[in-house]
């Protein structure tokens, strides 16, 4: 089963997917934020939609390890994505965290290195944020 990976931010979800080998990941789609339950709600239509079996969401922890007011944030939309997933029949989806330090700065980077303009940047740093976590953690799995 395929994994989907999201980088959870104030105002977008960046969303990527893995290919069904678990080699690759390829960024799928940019939620905006409208509120906690609806955006629960679109990303376990995504999880459908390609056949996910876990979720991997990456965790901004602060440089020390510590949690951030962010990850505060990203706790309670793990909550509320459980939550809404065992009411959907779906609670056998694992959710599974990976550390998200600097992936929003390489992704901003490699944009950049693309010569791609500020303004489509804007449009794609969240996927290819989450590109870059589910990559990491599919790397990671495979040691």
């Amino acid at each position: 089963m395929r994994k989907i990976a999201l980088d959870v931010g104030d105002k977008r979800i960046g969303v990527a997917v893995s290919d069904e080998l678990l080699i690759t990941a390829r960024g799928i789609a940019t939620i905006d934020r409208v509120g906690i339950r609806k955006d629960a709600g679109k990303v376990i239509d995504l999880i459908k939609e390609y056949g996910c079996g876990t979720v991997v969401i990456g965790l901004p922890k602060k440089l020390d390890g510590t949690d951030s007011p962010q990850t505060e944030k990203v706790y309670e939309f793990k909550m509320m994505l459980e939550n809404k997933m065992k009411s959907s029949a779906m609670g056998h989806v694992e959710i599974v965290f990976e550390d998200e330090r600097f992936t929003t700065v390489i992704a901003e980077r490699v944009l950049i290195e693309a010569d791609v303009r500020r303004s489509k940047r804007r449009e794609v740093i969240d996927k290819q944020a989450a590109v870059l976590i589910l990559q990491g953690h599919l790397d990671g799995s495979k040691r």
